[in-house]
């Protein structure tokens, strides 16, 4: 019995001794110490973990005796093993710090939230072009960012203009109307400063672009019904940057651009230069450009000053010179051309834009911007011309104060656009001056570990439509350490404009001004569901997936209408659009290689008086296929495929489905690199399976452009890095 009694108790007492050891850890990015939200903490060869919190804090417990390997992880970042052996002679806390490797693209700081706080951690979903993705798109199409964007789930560049490739953003099956473009969190590009603004964007001098769908007027304000595109410029940083570009087309285009940034003690600078021309160009030998003629000229210098560790200062001049000509090749190329048919655009942008950051400590701040943007735009197409001068000037206070817990921002800001056509017909003109006073609030809330939700509320002003109140929701679950989804949603408007995709393919010709006094704000709703699984599969294949659900509904919209003979004018029939559906994303990496899959399923109908209409011009189904293979600053070699199922057209019929295979190629050394790309090297282009237009060379009257007229395009180039 007295053996028994003692085995008894060694039993116990071994048992009571497993569950005795704990540990406690913090973990935190090797290059600027932030602590890890969501990284792990596994003892190898056992089911015990942990995920770390806000300040990058975990304890894992119940540790057996004897030696432990612990194995740390996050995602994008080298994993760490320590073995140790239990119990430990000393119980303090253990410093882990790990190194970005692969993929880094949860921690990239976002600005468009205006919190200091990564992708991880937000319950806002944000998606974020940047890298390595940001440079292999530049390198396919440096002379603009249609590429950039038309190559990401859930967003299309939509051609407004067969002959001089204008295009605007849909977001989720949306018209561009309801898209906010901005830069660096102003403003910059909206009403008649929009419609070009795709094509005079080059992307060398941008160190990111951050992608919000949904409805995201809370901070941002009236326009982002689908979401905002903020496009981010590189700043100075410890070292000095200079890159140079040169790039060279199939097609007769050149482009040449220039990056330098560098800081001399408190003060810092960068300067982005650049040229891009275009030579007309028609692959169908139709007579009509599918690329224009333009000569672009861009100078963007900004200064950056420090007064100490804690206030900082920005100022920046960006101008933009353009001369555009699409329509009869023959024409354009310098022959005699009786009755020609063209299409001129001469474009004049500056914008002065500066802000002032002020740091009471590391979580409060002041912030002030202002920018001032000035552009003028002339179109001629035969006979007919249109032209006038815009002036939009954003300005903005906002705070951030509270804790990392628990977050708030608030601000105000007065938006002040006006337009002024010039006087060259008796037809009205479409003038106007809208002023909006906005306060916004919002609050971050990260309430557990498993657990973080923002809530917002905007109030505008503006002096043609009144009163708009704004909530916005978002909350994010981290259900384990490879799983977490967000939900949120909330409510948005869009002031009436002229400014329109429909009104841009008739060149304004004919189109009346709004009549305020008739018309309201179109308002919205919409909300998101999505949810995010990391895992490794096999030991050997990293796997990432992102699932989204979305649905936005706009009540009173605007629809360019042909009321009267020969003239157009803005009605809002008594009905809604409702744009409901699916983006998912997967990605896989297997040592040097990785696979990028996308799809999107958009559903966009238009109700109007109780009969339903499918919205043109809206892929229903597309997919999005990228496969790498790259050795680490050597080499870059991509495989793309993209999809866009039937469209619905204006005129009544359908266009037809099609593919679009491209293959690019860079080779790196330490200062210098060459790149080769096939753009579309099957060839799939509108007018090869379908018409542009009807009528005559002299008077074409164009059909809807739901896919590539340039074709199969070669470009290849080089680029330093002194």
């Amino acid at each position: 019995m007295i053996k028994i009694l003692l085995r008894l108790s060694v039993l116990l007492f071994t048992i009571n001794t497993f569950g005795q050891n704990s540990l406690e850890a913090v973990i935190k990015n090797a290059e600027d110490d932030m602590p890890l939200l969501g990284a792990n903490a596994v003892i190898k060869g056992t089911s015990i973990g942990a995920t770390a919190n806000l300040d990058g804090r975990l304890s894992l417990k119940n540790i057996p005796n004897g030696k432990q390997t612990i194995v740390f992880s996050f995602v994008g970042f080298v994993s760490k093993e320590v073995a140790m052996e239990f119990p430990r002679a000393k119980k303090d806390t253990l410093n882990i710090s790990l190194h970005p490797g692969g993929e880094e693209m949860d921690e990239i700081l976002i600005q468009s939230t205006r919190s200091r706080r990564t992708i991880a951690d937000l319950p806002t979903r944000v998606e974020v072009i940047s890298g390595e993705e940001l440079t292999e798109k530049g390198n396919m199409k440096p002379g603009d960012i249609r590429m950039l964007l038309n190559e990401t789930t859930g967003i299309q560049t939509q051609q407004t203009s067969a002959i001089s490739g204008n295009s605007s953003i849909r977001i989720q099956g949306l018209d561009g109307k309801y898209t906010q473009l901005l830069k660096d969190g102003y403003p910059m590009y909206s009403g008649f400063s929009g419609g070009l603004s795709l094509l005079q964007i080059v992307p060398l001098d941008l160190k990111q672009v951050e992608v919000i769908k949904g409805s995201s007027s809370t901070l941002y304000g009236g326009g982002a019904i689908a979401g905002l595109v903020n496009l981010i410029s590189k700043t100075p940083g410890e070292e000095r940057d200079l890159d140079f570009m040169v790039n060279a087309t199939s097609a007769l285009g050149l482009d040449i651009s220039g990056f330098y940034s560098d800081t001399y003690g408190k003060l810092g600078a960068t300067v982005f230069a650049s040229y891009n021309l275009g030579s007309p160009y028609d692959p169908a030998d139709i007579g009509l450009t599918a690329i224009p003629e333009f000569n672009r000229y861009t100078i963007n210098p900004r200064i950056f000053y420090e007064f100490s560790n804690d206030t900082k200062f920005d100022i920046g001049v960006n101008t933009t010179v353009e001369e555009r000509t699409g329509g009869d090749i023959e024409y354009i190329e310098g022959e005699d051309v009786e009755d020609p048919f063209f299409e001129k655009n001469s474009t004049n942008r500056t914008t002065l834009q500066s802000g002032l950051e002020h740091n009471w400590n590391e979580n409060n701040r002041l912030n002030l911007k202002t920018s001032f943007s000035f552009f003028d735009r002339k179109i001629e197409t035969g006979d007919y011309a249109f032209s006038g001068n815009q002036f939009a000037s954003y300005n903005e206070a906002s705070v951030i104060f509270g804790s990392k817990q628990m977050e708030w921002i608030g601000g105000l800001n007065l938006w002040i656009d006006k337009f002024d056509q010039d006087k060259l017909s008796n037809d009205p003109v479409v003038d106007y001056a809208h002023f909006t006073y906005g306060a916004f609030v919002q609050n971050n809330w990260y309430a557990a570990d498993w657990f973080q939700l923002e809530t917002g509320l905007r109030t505008d002003y503006q002096n043609d439509y009144g009163w708009f109140v704004l909530p916005r929701v978002s909350a994010m679950f981290t259900l384990t350490d490879k799983l977490t989804t967000r939900i949120g949603g909330g409510l948005g408007y869009k002031t009436p404009s002229v400014f329109t995709e429909d009104a841009e393919r008739l060149q304004f010709q004919n189109v009346l001004p709004i009549d305020v006094s008739k018309t309201e704000a179109e308002n919205s709703i919409g909300g998101n569901f999505d949810f995010n699984y990391r895992t490794e599969l096999f030991n050997v294949i990293d796997f990432t997936s992102n699932t989204l659900f979305f649905y936005t509904k706009i009540d009173n919209p605007i629809i360019l209408e042909n009321t009267q003979p020969g003239l157009f004018e803005y009605q809002q029939p008594n009905g809604y659009i409702e744009s409901r559906g699916i983006e998912a994303n997967l990605k896989f990496g297997y040592k040097d290689f990785k696979l990028f899959t996308g799809y999107t399923f958009a559903d966009v109908d238009r109700t109007e008086d109780g009969n339903t209409f499918e919205m043109p011009l809206v892929s229903r189904h597309r997919l999005n296929n990228v496969l790498m293979y790259e050795l680490e600053e050597s080499l870059k070699i991509g495989l793309e495929g993209y999809y866009f199922s039937p469209q619905q057209l204006n005129d009544g019929a359908t266009g037809q489905g099609y593919w679009i295979f491209g293959l690019m190629m860079e080779k790196i050394w330490e200062d210098f690199s060459i790149f080769l790309n096939f753009e579309n090297f099957t060839d799939s282009r509108q007018t090869r399976f379908d018409s542009i237009y009807t009528g005559s060379i002299s008077n074409p009257q164009f059909r809807d452009i739901y896919a590539p007229v340039d074709g199969f395009v070669i470009n290849g180039g080089f680029k330093l890095f002194l």
